[in-house]
């Protein structure tokens, strides 16, 4: 019995990326209705705020007036699928980044999620605009780059995930940090006053199993003290070597998961899974699932493929292949 792989295209870590900050956005405008985005805020006056920058907004188009605002809303929803869908990357991806800074700068009430969607889509645009592909789930071309505008695109591209790496590892560590000088967080107690938050704790259903953890200390310790953890590790994962710096991407989507379930912080939570991906695995790579049997046919070359764990492969694509 010989060990091979079958790849699984779905898993393009660009693509995939690309695909789950725009859902985060896409949710967020799909499941709220017009009067809860686009409402009067004390001190601030009506929005969207069509002054200044942000009067860039494609809300402005149809500024307080909740048909208009609607059919816009929608527009960007489907856009936004579109995006995801992965097709055309170098037609959607300006159109991605415009519509999450109408959202960042438009809406009444934004989160970090929406933040870091806009950072990371526009992070994305380079990488996007250099990519021939019709479908970002598709391999990347291997005909080598004679042209000097493509040699150009490919660099920007990589010095574009590069950034977006260091703005997530940045991201983390600040995240970290900024929780120590509060008693709650060096005393492990934080996650106490948050899961009994009214509005950011947990579900009637989801709080008979979460009252129960962070009633005790250990508990309580444990919940406060391991995202932290976590949040330093992924500040560090460029450091870590790539075998064990996958349990840290783990660790860090099953966070974020845990952040959506309890409190709802969905489109927060794609948007980061969207940045921990590509923070933590190479650029251009694919995950492939490996199973024992015998091959229908030996390969013709040499493998691209290199073990990580047992029952996985990471497949570095062509440089081409941002």
């Amino acid at each position: 019995m010989t060990k091979h792989s079958i790849p699984l295209p779905w898993t393009n870590v660009y693509g995939l990326a690309r695909t789950l900050v725009a859902l985060g956005t896409a949710g967020t405008l799909a499941a709220s209705s017009a009067q809860t985005l686009f409402r009067p805020v004390a001190t601030l006056g009506d929005y969207p705020s069509c002054q200044s920058a942000a009067a860039g907004s494609v809300f402005c188009l149809s500024p307080h007036d909740y048909t208009g605002l609607t059919w816009i809303k929608w527009v960007c929803v489907v856009t936004l699928l579109i995006t995801a869908s992965g097709w055309r990357p170098r037609l959607t991806a300006l159109p991605h980044a415009y519509i999450n800074y109408s959202v960042f700068s438009g809406i009444a009430i934004v989160d970090g999620g929406d933040q870091i969607a806009l950072i990371l889509s526009v992070l994305f645009i380079l990488p996007a605009l250099g990519d021939p592909r019709r479908w970002h789930w598709q391999p990347p071309p291997t005909r080598p780059l004679t042209s000097s505008s493509h040699r150009a695109f490919l660099l920007l591209g990589h010095s574009s995930l590069f950034v977006l790496r260091l703005q997530m590892s940045v991201l983390y560590f600040q995240a970290a940090v900024a929780k120590l000088p509060h008693s709650e967080w060096a005393d492990g107690t934080a996650m106490w006053y948050w899961g009994t938050n009214p509005d950011f704790g947990p579900a009637p259903w989801l709080a008979t199993l979460v009252t129960p953890v962070i009633s005790t200390a250990l508990g309580v310790a444990l919940m406060t003290w391991v995202p932290m953890v976590i949040e330093l590790s992924l500040a560090a994962s460029l450091l870590i070597p790539f075998r064990r710096r996958q349990y840290v991407m783990a660790a860090g989507l099953l966070f974020h998961l845990s952040i959506a379930g309890i409190m709802g912080l969905w489109s927060f939570a794609l948007a980061m899974a969207g940045g921990i991906i590509v923070l933590c695995l190479p650029a251009g790579s694919s995950l492939d699932v490996a199973y024992d049997g015998l091959p229908e046919q030996e390969p013709a070359g040499p493998s691209l493929q290199r073990e990580t764990q047992p029952n996985a492969t990471v497949s570095s694509l062509p440089p081409s292949g941002l």
